[in-house]
């Protein structure tokens, strides 16, 4: 049986939503509609920018008799919050062994690998990325 996402994590329908959020900004219901692929009912956006506010990953703001949206949760946080569900899931929370995997898989291109390589010299010299 399937696991129901944390409280923070993204659906991939709350993630769809906060896309357009993340790029166009503050938005209402109809704007972010509007911007989303398929043929989603404007009830069914609103429902879920409500359950995005519950959840404390957007704020709302009244504006004339409708609320416009903004993501509160930055891309970044919410990347850092599903990776470390993934690396807790599927690499027993093993960092390496996530990395390992993709190197494995030729997932990284030896530019990407040489990209790593001057991050992970540069952190150990204090830097920052």
């Amino acid at each position: 049986m399937g696991r129901k996402p944390s409280r923070g994590q993204l659906t991939p329908l709350e993630l769809e939503i906060m896309n357009v959020l993340w790029e166009t900004g503050p938005a209402n219901v109809q704007a972010v509609q509007d911007h989303l692929t398929g043929d989603l009912a404007y009830t069914t956006v609103q429902t879920m920018l409500n359950v995005l506010y519950r959840k404390g990953k957007v704020k709302r703001a009244l504006q004339g008799r409708a609320y416009v949206y903004q993501a509160v949760v930055s891309r970044e946080t919410a990347r850092g919050q599903a990776l470390r569900d993934v690396v807790n899931r599927l690499f027993g929370g093993s960092a390496e062994t996530l990395v390992m995997s993709l190197v494995k898989s030729h997932r990284l291109t030896p530019a990407k690998l040489a990209e790593l390589n001057k991050l992970i010299e540069r952190s150990q010299r204090g830097e920052s990325a």
